[in-house]
């Protein structure tokens, strides 16, 4: 990737394009992050870097987080995540890293944590079909059904769809267009909706094209 960003999720509305068309966007607080640290094939084994979002108390750190930001002399910052850009020469400890890195027609792909929706059943978690309600099918309408295990193999095989959370897990939307940049507000509207609640933190990075062999 050539460039990423850590925001927050602001909500979602609508905005006009060129053509007086109504755009469904997400806003997303795009930085400001500030480099915390920063990684190199000599020393780590890959090109990376660090950054941090977010103003935190230092009470609210853990030792070992609070240390590791005074070294690198930054702002105490609660969120920090990873990224291995193809270019961090220009990049360095201290460097602060704002929204308008995007620009309008960019293409990004947006990580975050889904909603979480509680423990749920297997229709609502896999689209799986009830029981015929009619005929004597019972108290068992929404049941899972069988397990399909005899006495060989004597156990159920991982991945089998059935009952439990659903939600709360990593999810990555590709492609979505960045419809506006509001580098003073530190603002990027996305168009289509991205993972997670209203501020739940989101990672922009900037969508990496196929190359076709041959």
């Amino acid at each position: 990737m050539e460039k990423a960003i850590i925001g927050r999720k602001v909500g979602m509305t609508q905005i006009f394009d060129s053509n007086g068309k109504v755009v469904p966007v997400t806003v997303i607080e795009a930085g400001p992050c500030v480099v915390v640290q920063k990684k190199t094939v000599e020393k780590d084994g890959y090109d990376a870097v660090q950054l941090g979002f977010g103003d935190v108390k230092e009470k609210r750190l853990t030792k070992p987080e609070l240390g590791h930001l005074k070294k690198a002399g930054v702002p105490l910052k609660k969120y920090l995540k990873e990224f291995r850009l193809a270019d961090i020469s220009k990049l360095n400890v201290g460097d602060v890293i704002k929204a308008d890195i995007f620009a309008e027609g960019d293409r990004v792909d947006v990580t975050g944590i889904s909603k979480g929706k509680g423990y749920s059943g297997v229709i609502k978690r896999h689209n799986a079909r009830r029981t015929p309600m009619s005929h004597g099918g019972g108290p068992i309408h929404r049941h899972p059904g069988s397990m399909s295990a005899n006495s060989d193999p004597s156990r159920v095989f991982k991945g089998k769809i059935g009952a439990g959370q659903l939600g709360n897990e990593q999810v990555t939307i590709q492609n979505l267009d960045v419809v506006k940049v509001d580098a003073s507000m530190n603002l990027i509207a996305v168009r289509g909706a991205v993972p997670g609640p209203k501020g739940g933190i989101v990672y922009l990075k900037n969508t990496v094209k196929n190359v076709k062999n041959g």
